[in-house]
């Protein structure tokens, strides 16, 4: 199994920055591709940003400018600083990633448990 762990979420002021975290472990041979889903209360599961192994990225366009998405494929990591956050960033956010796994050689695709973005006055 791949297992991803979030981390660096929580409440932050509009205009404010934030960096998260998310570290992938396990039977792992490469990652392809890592990113960062967010999903707010009613609303579904959207992109916000991806990373490939070669480091192409793309954003949503609601972020770009303002979200900065980074790897370090040596510790199977991948980040998302959040700058001029804004309240309707608020959300969860997910991390995936999508490789092929040392074991077996299969493919996978794993999400992370979530980690709360509230950006609030």
């Amino acid at each position: 199994q791949v297992q991803l762990v979030e981390s660096g979420g929580g409440l932050v002021q509009p205009g404010g920055s934030l960096r998260l975290s998310c570290a992938a472990s396990g039977s792992i041979f490469s990652i392809d591709v890592m990113g960062w889903y967010r999903q707010a209360p009613g609303k579904e599961r959207e992109l916000v940003a991806t990373i490939t192994s070669g480091a192409s990225t793309n954003y949503a366009d609601s972020v770009k400018g303002r979200f900065t998405i980074s790897r370090d494929n040596a510790k199977n990591t991948v980040y998302l600083q959040m700058s001029s956050l804004k309240p309707e960033d608020t959300a969860v956010y997910y991390c995936t990633a999508v490789g092929v796994r040392r074991d077996s050689r299969s493919n996978f695709s794993s999400w992370g448990q979530g980690t709360q973005v509230t950006v609030s006055s």
